[in-house]
């Protein structure tokens, strides 16, 4: 999860080239794009893991809605997970850097 805290991933919406990323799975963008898809998959369920956790510490356990505040705590670590970078720019980046390890079952990799 580091990873993803420290990443330079975008935040906003970028313009890729299309080369660079099939080049990376041997000019095969479709098979790019699995890998992507998959890899982001795996970044978004630790990202919801991570998240759930601390904001269990904020649990109540009461359905009063009188009893219910916000608490600054809990919304700046809702924020902070807002504004990190989406799981499917940082598996690009990690893409684009090497960083992703995929095989091949079919071909023997």
């Amino acid at each position: 999860m580091s990873s993803i805290k420290n990443s330079k991933a975008e935040r906003t919406t970028v313009t890729r080239n299309t080369n660079a990323i099939d080049a990376k799975v041997e000019g095969n963008l479709f098979e790019a794009l699995v890998v992507i898809s998959k890899r982001a998959n795996q970044i978004q369920k630790d990202i919801k893991e991570e998240l759930t956790a601390k904001l269990e510490e904020f649990a109540t356990t009461q359905d009063n809605l009188e009893e219910v505040f916000e608490n600054r705590e809990q919304i700046e670590i809702s924020k902070f997970y807002e504004r990190l970078p989406k799981p499917h720019s940082v598996a690009i980046d990690e893409l684009l850097e090497d960083k992703v390890y995929f095989r091949r079952p079919e071909l023997g990799a």
